[in-house]
């Protein structure tokens, strides 16, 4: 066998069983088997979305790198609490006898005892200075002088009271006398004495009664402690 039928025939005998049609080796060239594109363009597509996501996700940490000053800062800060805490803690446990008075507590205010107070009534209504006087006395205050207000004072003072002393008594007496008369206005005056003056206004009904007067006493010293910040 010699020609074209004699090729023909043997790329038919190279024909695997079972194929034909267009997968039928005839002729003088061999079919080729090429992988789909389409498959290709899914597989190109994943990985430059994964690419994307790893991209974004490392800028979004530089960005927090640089507006949180990183792992050095977020140490310091870590560090910080830590100490805070501990100080605070010592502190606590220290317990109040070894920790500095502060202003306003028990061992800076004075007693009732140690204050002394002049009376003056600068209303038109009669006998406030001396019954005044009188309950402050069974609370333990000790009375100076008691009558009138002077012309500067005398129906001039519209509230329930003033309560007047020098510089040093707005710290101590005059808060403590104050616990007495809700509402009574408290002023420094240029007197170099420790007594101090309660003057009776148009204002006044009574003095607080002796549990409210007690209870604001004792808050006066033993102010409660301000709330701790939170700084982490």
């Amino acid at each position: 066998m010699s020609g074209p039928s004699h090729y023909a025939a043997a790329m038919s005998m190279l024909t695997p069983p079972g194929l034909g049609g267009k997968y039928r080796i005839t002729g003088n060239k061999y079919p080729r088997m090429r992988r789909g594109r389409r498959r290709s363009k899914i597989v190109l597509a994943l990985i430059a979305s994964l690419a994307a996501v790893g991209l974004l996700g490392w800028g979004s940490l530089q960005l927090i790198d640089v507006f949180t000053g990183g792992d050095k800062a977020n140490a310091a800060g870590r560090k910080h609490c830590t100490t805070a805490s501990a100080t605070a803690s010592q502190a606590a446990g220290a317990g109040a006898s070894a920790s500095p008075a502060a202003p306003g507590s028990a061992e800076k205010l004075p007693k009732p005892g140690q204050i002394t107070v002049n009376v003056f009534n600068a209303t038109t209504r009669s006998g406030l200075a001396k019954d005044t006087a009188d309950e402050l006395k069974k609370r333990g205050f000790k009375i100076g002088k008691v009558g009138n207000a002077t012309p500067q004072y005398d129906k001039k003072v519209k509230g329930p009271g003033m309560l007047l002393g020098s510089t040093s008594a707005m710290g101590g007496a005059l808060p403590v006398l104050g616990t007495q008369l809700d509402g009574a206005q408290q002023r420094a005056d240029t007197r170099k004495g420790a007594e101090v003056d309660l003057i009776i206004g148009d204002g006044f009904k009574s003095l607080a009664t002796r549990t409210a007067a007690t209870k604001a006493l004792n808050t006066l010293a033993h102010p409660a402690p301000p709330p701790p910040k939170k700084s982490c």
